[in-house]
């Protein structure tokens, strides 16, 4: 059993406007925001607006809402950034990696031959750059 969802985490407070972010796309149910550490060009989290700590709590309605949300932003990343395929992942509780206890997914444009990056703060006017493109590509 997991522990009780904490609305003190750093992405409820973005999805209240506490804490800036570089907004890629928004829904009724989920937003989509570029990683601040970004580890490809590109890097961008998709959340439920509601709570939920994980993958093991979420409800099958938050994650349906999550994969609609993956799969229309992961089109748009590809394209804007000519990339060869989408990487995307899921950490679950501190021992499956996870270090925000608010579900989310990591999407990255990926190109072939290209590692990805350790784990760094990013340049922002670049990462604001990046979500400019992915919102051009969304249309």
């Amino acid at each position: 059993m997991s522990d009780a969802y904490d609305d003190q985490n750093i992405f409820a407070k973005i999805l209240r406007g506490e804490i800036p972010s570089f907004k890629v796309y928004e829904d009724d149910d989920t937003l989509c925001f570029m990683d601040i550490n970004p580890r490809t060009d590109g890097h961008c989290l998709v959340i439920p607006k509601t709570p939920c700590r994980n993958i093991l709590d979420a409800t099958p309605a938050q994650l349906a809402a999550c994969m609609k949300t993956v799969n229309i932003v992961a089109n748009a990343a590809k394209k804007a950034f000519d990339a060869d395929g989408i990487t995307l992942s899921q950490f679950s509780e501190a021992a499956g990696g996870q270090e925000v206890f608010h579900l989310h997914f990591h999407i990255h444009p990926r190109h072939t031959g290209v590692p990805m990056r350790p784990l760094a703060p990013g340049d922002m006017d670049a990462i604001k750059r990046h979500a400019e493109m992915i919102v051009a590509a969304l249309g």
